[in-house]
Order: structure tokens, then sequence, then C-alpha cells
């Protein structure tokens, strides 16, 4: 399978974050992608660098304004105060209910707490940089299953910080721009008239959801922890189905935390059986590996072979289909359960 690998990931490396009420070492770090490309490279998979810029189809997903602040933002912060730049700003303050959005503060930490759903998106001097090269690949990605380029099927994004928590205004949970939004988008453009999404990460997919919510070509299914207990808490209820155009076009599958892997794998039986009816042109998924039993931050159960098993299933589904690295926090373990999705999909 043709991997796409974000060099410029490495750029956006934050010290710590907090977690819990502590300050701890980050979860999202260079060496996940690492550990993922050197697992994809003694495997025998291709690796590439994203051809496309991403710009236009980034104003489709996210807003002009959030868009400029993203790219500014290091620099503003540097610029505020001498030493800024050996130091991560963290948002304090939210606009929560009856408090205004549509107006931009000047001051930085209002403006970073108006774009951001948590404080658990450190930034760091090279954030842009990184998130802007994986939305480059996910363009490219996108961009060669519908030029139709060789015998390709199937392509990944072997990138991060992932994104499938940043909305079209928003950045929470290590994600910026939402890469798998991205693709979805650069499937439609490229002439795929209706593109689903499965995300199987842990935690549900909020900013996907949201930016596709009232539309009816793109169908977004999540299989997740369930959010009365897990993050993000605030969406991802099976009540959620869409709205206006969009009605019936998403689909949650919350799962309790702890639930075991057959059950997992009958959520996942309902969410492909969902994608078939939709009549789908391309497949985006949300590859969140922090299923695994290992995860030091999630609660499923899933084994190695589990992830040849999910990759075979997704394989079934037969369509065009771009791979986009989303959570995996068993940073050890994340190249050999990724490559275990896209050999099993190959091997259909």
């Amino acid at each position: 399978m043709i991997t796409f690998f974000n060099d410029s990931h490495q750029a956006h490396a934050p010290e710590f974050e907090f977690f819990r009420g502590e300050r701890v070492p980050c979860f999202e770090t260079p060496a996940r992608a690492e550990y993922v490309k050197a697992s994809l490279s003694a495997r025998g998979h291709s690796l590439r660098q994203a051809h496309i810029d991403s710009r236009d189809i980034l104003a489709k997903v996210h807003t002009p304004r959030y868009l400029s602040f993203l790219e500014n933002a290091w620099r503003d912060w540097s610029a505020l105060e001498a030493g800024n730049a050996q130091r991560q700003p963290f948002p304090s303050v939210w606009p929560v209910r009856s408090l205004r959005s549509d107006i931009e503060p000047v001051n930085f930490i209002a403006r970073l707490g108006l774009y951001s759903m948590d404080n658990g998106s450190p930034l760091a001097a090279g954030t842009w940089q990184a998130a802007k090269a994986g939305a480059d690949a996910a363009a490219s990605a996108a961009a060669l299953l519908a030029g139709g380029q060789g015998a390709e099927r199937a392509a990944f994004c072997c990138s991060r910080p992932p994104g499938h928590h940043a909305g079209a205004d928003f950045m929470g949970g290590y994600c910026f721009l939402n890469n798998a939004a991205v693709a979805a988008q650069a499937l439609r453009d490229g002439g795929a008239a209706r593109v689903a999404i499965l995300d199987v990460d842990y935690h549900h997919g909020n900013g996907t959801q949201s930016i596709f919510y009232e539309r009816s070509d793109v169908l977004f299914v999540s299989l997740h922890g369930d959010p009365q207990t897990e993050y993000p808490f605030y969406l991802g209820h099976a009540d959620e189905t869409g709205a206006g155009a969009g009605a019936g076009f998403n689909l949650n599958l919350p799962l309790p935390a702890g639930c075991s892997t057959a059950r997992w794998f009958e959520a996942l039986e309902q969410a492909c059986l969902r994608i078939s009816s939709f009549g789908s042109d391309a497949l985006v998924i949300s590859l969140g590996l922090d299923t695994f039993a290992e995860d030091p931050i999630s609660k499923f159960s899933l084994q190695p072979d589990d992830f040849s098993r999910l990759g075979q299933r997704l394989g079934a589904l037969g369509l065009p289909t771009v791979f986009v690295l989303e959570g995996g926090y068993a940073a050890a373990a994340l190249g050999s359960n990724a490559v275990n999705v896209i050999d099993g999909f190959e091997g259909v």
C-alpha cells in the first residue's frame, strides 16, 4: 500500500501536557509516527511525500479565522513577551454558554481559549508546519485514489498530530487540522458522489462529526468509548443522527469502557453494514489504534491479531480507501498494530 509519510511531523514536539490535574510528558509524541514508519518499511510498504497543497481544501473544512489563528499562533505568542518561545501556552478561559464567540479577542490567551475545546492540545513552534503537512498528506492520498493511478485501491497517511477532534473552528484532543475531513472533502472534489468516514479510535471523532453533521454526501460512522465516561464527553451519543440535509447520515456506536472484543467487532459489523447501505464511492478510515489492550489512556482490549481482523473486514467492503492515523499511545506497539490493519486489508 502506498504510504504518505509526513517528515515534518517532528516539528510538533511539545514537552508536556496536563493529564488528570498533573503536568506530565506528552502522550502524543514524535516517536509514534516513527514507530509506524519503521514497521511500514520493515514489511515492504513504499513511503512517499505529499505532493498536494491542501490549503484550498482546508478552506472548505475549517473557518478562515481559525486557520489564520493557527498558522500565526506561535509567532503571536512568541512576540508577546521575552521568553515565550521557551514556554508552552495553554488556554485558561473558554466562551461557554451565554458568552460570545463571534468577536475575536485581542488577548492571545483569550483567543487560544476561543479556538480550543480543552487544554489538551499543547502548541509548539512547529505545530502549524506539522499539522499542515499532515493535511497535505491526506489530500495527496485522496488524489492518488481519485486519479486512479496504478493498481492502488488504498493509501495510508502516516502523520501526526492526529485530527479527528478538530472541528471547523477549534482544536482539541491533540488535534489541530482534521485530516479525515480533508481526505473526505478531497475525494468529493475528485468526483466521489458519496464518501463514508469510519472512525475506529477509542475516542469519538467529535470534530469530524460536527463538520459533516448537516451534509448527506458524507456519512460519518464511529464506534468509541461511551462519552458519558470517556473523552470527549460532550458528543458521541447514539441519538446524534445528523441534522437538516444530514439527518440520518451520522451513526454513533458508543461502547462501555472495558467492553469485550467480541462486542467491539459486533459494533464494527453494524458500522460496515451501514456503510454498504449508504452506497459509498470511497471510504476514509480514522485509524485510531488506542483500542489496543495496553494503551495507557484507553479502556478497550484489542490484541495485535484483532487489528489484522479489522483490516480484513474493511478490505471486504471493496472501496477505495484512505487510512488516516489518529490516536494510539502505546507507542512501541503502534507500528505493528497499524501495519497489521494494512496487511489485513491488502490480504482480502
